[in-house]
């Protein structure tokens, strides 16, 4: 429920309350602490409903989104403490330079047009991830792979082994996005194996970075925003 509460939220909170509930000025979702409401009940009915007289709209939800939504909130607030909390602020232009060269990020990454296919693009990461959860992706790559983010291993009859972000699939054939961004589309009947990766293939900079270091990466991914 809280995977799913976090995508909804994402998806359709996150625009104006930030990915880390904190965007709005006066609110905090990730407090634990609501000024409007005493029970999961009244945060329930604030998302389905809005606040009258109060720029807080009111959300085509069911029931059970809502709660899933309240659900992904409740656990932000008990999301156990990081790097970000002991770390001095991360510096969004050293975090760049880090970015862009000693992480060696654009070897894997696309950011506003440049860089390599073989990773996600992270254009939007700002946009729709939090800082929390950006740093844990740094520092534990394969903790938690998106469902938009699996890598695809085949292997053809001749023997070529072919790898790529995984787009989509059917009872036939695997859609993938290799590394150089050409869209390829690969018959089942034609591999002799495949394989949809467990785990990430992004190393970890645990200790490729400094904690300052990783401070100021995760800054500057978080104003890396797209056109919202």
């Amino acid at each position: 429920m809280i995977q799913r509460g976090g995508q909804t939220y994402l998806t359709n909170c996150a625009t104006c309350h930030g990915p880390d509930g904190d965007q709005v000025s006066g609110v905090n979702l990730a407090s634990g602490q609501f000024r409007k409401a005493r029970t999961d009940q009244d945060l329930i009915d604030i998302v389905r409903k809005g606040i009258p007289g109060t720029p807080m709209p009111p959300g085509n939800f069911s029931e059970m989104q809502a709660s899933a939504i309240v659900a992904y909130l409740h656990s932000m607030a008990s999301a156990p403490r990081t790097l970000l909390n002991n770390a001095n602020p991360g510096d969004s232009a050293r975090g760049r330079a880090i970015f862009e060269g000693k992480g060696g990020c654009l070897n894997c990454h696309r950011v506003n047009g440049s860089g390599a296919f073989t990773g996600p693009d992270l254009g939007e990461i700002g946009a729709s991830r939090r800082r929390a959860d950006i740093e844990r992706s740094l520092l534990e790559p394969s903790a938690e792979i998106r469902q938009d983010n699996h890598t695809l291993r085949a292997v053809t009859r001749d023997g070529a082994t072919i790898m790529g972000n995984l787009l989509n699939q059917d009872t036939y054939s695997f859609q993938i996005l290799d590394p150089h961004g050409k869209l390829i589309s690969l018959s089942k009947d034609k591999l002799r194996d495949s394989e949809i990766l467990t785990t990430s293939p992004m190393p970890s900079y645990k200790d490729k970075l400094t904690t300052q270091e990783i401070s100021d990466v995760v800054a500057y991914l978080g104003t890396l925003r797209g056109n919202r």
